[in-house]
This record gives C-alpha cells, sequence and structure tokens, in this order.
C-alpha cells in the first residue's frame, strides 16, 4: 500500500461526522450543495452526501453525453454501486464486463478492479453510490478541474490523484 493511500486510510479510519437529523429533498437536475461538477463527458450531482450520512455513504447521479468512461481502478476502502437509469453501460468488475441497461445494477467491491463506459449512443444516466462516502466529494471536485472531456491518458495523467483519495489506477479505460 502506497504512503498515500496508508495516511488515507488513517484519515477515513478517525473521522467521525455529524448524521444530518432532518430529511431533505434534491430536485431532479440539482446538486446537493449546488455545485455543477461536469465530469468526463457528463455531469455529477451529489444527491445524498457523506456529510448527510456521518461519512457512511455518498451517492451521485451521472448524466453522461460521451460515450466512455473512467480508467481500471481500485477502491481501497470503498464498495461501489451502479444503477443505471437511461442508456447502456458497461462494467467491468473483476475478470467479468457486464452489460447494463435501464432497470440494472452492478456492485463492485472494495479492492476489486472495476471500471465503467457508456456504450451507447444517447444521453445515459446512472447512479453511483460509495460506502462508505471517503473523500469521494473531494475527488469529484478535484477531477472536475480537468475540465468536462475525457482525459485521452488517464491512467497516467489521474493516478496521483485517484492515490490521493484511496484508490489506484490499475489500467486503462474499457474498450467498447
Amino acid at each position: 500500500m502506497s504512503i498515500a493511500a496508508a495516511a488515507f486510510a488513517r484519515t477515513a479510519q478517525a473521522q467521525t461526522h455529524a448524521r444530518s437529523a432532518a430529511g431533505f429533498k434534491v430536485a431532479a437536475d440539482a446538486d446537493r450543495h449546488a455545485e455543477e461538477l461536469q465530469i468526463m463527458g457528463g455531469r455529477f450531482d451529489c444527491k445524498v452526501s457523506g456529510k448527510d450520512t456521518g461519512g457512511e455513504l455518498c451517492i451521485y447521479d451521472t448524466i453522461r453525453t460521451a460515450k466512455g468512461g473512467p480508467a481500471l481502478h481500485r477502491h481501497h476502502f470503498q464498495d461501489e454501486w451502479f444503477y443505471v437509469i437511461r442508456g447502456e453501460f458497461i462494467v467491468q468488475v473483476g475478470e467479468d464486463t457486464l452489460s447494463l441497461r435501464p432497470g440494472d445494477s452492478a456492485f463492485g467491491p472494495r479492492k476489486i478492479p472495476h471500471a465503467f463506459a457508456k456504450v451507447s449512443e444517447d444521453q445515459g444516466q446512472m447512479l453511483v453510490l460509495f460506502q462508505p462516502a471517503g473523500s469521494m466529494e473531494e475527488f469529484f471536485k478535484q477531477l472536475a478541474q480537468f475540465g468536462k472531456d475525457i482525459p485521452k491518458d488517464q491512467e497516467v495523467a489521474l493516478k496521483r490523484l485517484y492515490a490521493d483519495h484511496g484508490m489506484e489506477v490499475v489500467g486503462p479505460p474499457l474498450k467498447y
């Protein structure tokens, strides 16, 4: 485990957040914190924040216009769940590649390499849940600084950013 991953693990374990004591609504096409994150071919709206759940989970609604997705990576400390609302996606978890259509979901356990890609021509939409939340919200804010397009060499360009947030890039994005 890298020094950054070990430091992240200590910080994540030491963090305790107060849970929200009230319910809330986040409108369609809106972000929990009124932020606009354009990331890797789509918009990422936080619907449930780690601040709401005592750090136990966060949920993003992603609306994707460009085909493709992130590099093959693993989370050292989080499980990730994908639920397709519109469009078609492929998700690789370990050695398995899964085709997902609206209503389908896939689970990526922590420590297992995974990646996804939007493969349909039309707009895609997918909910992505992280448990525990870790620093995923900060990761996405920093990732948005790279711009809305998918970096062509993301497995190299984003390696440090992933490591700083308890993840490891282990291969290129999925081919479709």
